[in-house]
């Protein structure tokens, strides 16, 4: 019978990427994205995790991760939902997407679902579920996302994340399956763009377009960390465009200077 309404799933969304630095923009990703999944009623959006990439991703203008990870945690220090995972960049080096996500989803299993077994004992799945965190580092459940009861990890990212799917030799195609099947994404494009034609040139994301979900961003949204830099170069305000707190950072350790730009590569 429909009387009863399936409880919504449990949702964790990550955004990864440099924070270089961290801006409001970023922020805002995560409430578009909430109010979104929420509003179909099928999901419930219990955290947000902010994920620095590693340092040898090698990018110019890159300050070293302490700083990026020091400065989201004071972005972040006011939402009661998204938090800092430093996990990534404390890696040896260089992690893919898809590693950081199946790190994640144990750690966040863990977290949500353990505790959960507590209160109304452990069912074969959730058993599962833990022998799955204790003992393996390959894909975590192989299930695909929308089981019940479990929380699902869901890639938030921009629509040139979906575009860069397309790139030769960017992106290993099995990697690409593993996002879109067992985790999916949460797309956010610009009012006027059309990520949708990504997903039908893609046979991989047309297979798993339910699992991808579109969001528009109709407030338009400019702010980019690269002119974010070149304003602080420049020793030009970016107040309201920043957190306060990651102002008064920038400032106090001198980053995003004239002359550091060109020799911290």
């Amino acid at each position: 019978s429909f009387s009863k309404m399936a409880a919504p799933t449990r949702v964790v969304l990550l955004a990864g990427g440099c924070f270089n630095p961290i801006t409001n923009m970023h922020l805002r990703l995560f409430e578009l994205a909430r109010d979104h999944l929420e509003r179909t009623g099928l999901y419930k959006v219990i955290e947000g995790i902010i994920s620095p990439a590693h340092d040898k991703y090698g990018k110019k203008g890159l300050v070293p991760s302490t700083d990026r990870v020091a400065m989201a945690r004071l972005a972040l220090a006011s939402s009661d939902w998204v938090r800092v995972d430093s996990w990534e960049s404390e890696q040896e080096g260089w992690l893919e997407t898809v590693e950081v996500m199946r790190h994640l989803k144990r750690q966040v299993q863990n977290k949500h679902c353990v505790a959960d077994s507590e209160t109304d004992g452990p069912s074969r799945k959730r058993r599962k579920i833990q022998h799955n965190v204790n003992n393996s580092d390959e894909a975590v459940d192989s299930s695909p996302a929308g089981t019940a009861g479990e929380v699902q990890l869901k890639l938030l990212c921009g629509a040139d994340l979906l575009e860069s799917f397309a790139v030769p030799n960017l992106w290993r195609d099995e990697h690409i399956k593993e996002l879109a099947s067992n985790y999916g994404l949460v797309v956010i494009s610009r009012a006027g763009s059309n990520p949708e034609k990504f997903i039908y040139e893609s046979d991989v994301l047309s297979k798993y377009k339910n699992n991808i979900h579109m969001v528009t961003e109709w407030i338009q949204n400019e702010i980019s960390a690269t002119k974010i830099r070149r304003a602080l170069r420049r020793k030009e305000s970016v107040r309201y465009l920043v957190p306060d707190p990651v102002i008064n950072y920038i400032n106090e350790h001198q980053l995003y200077q004239p002359d550091t730009e060109k020799s911290k590569t």
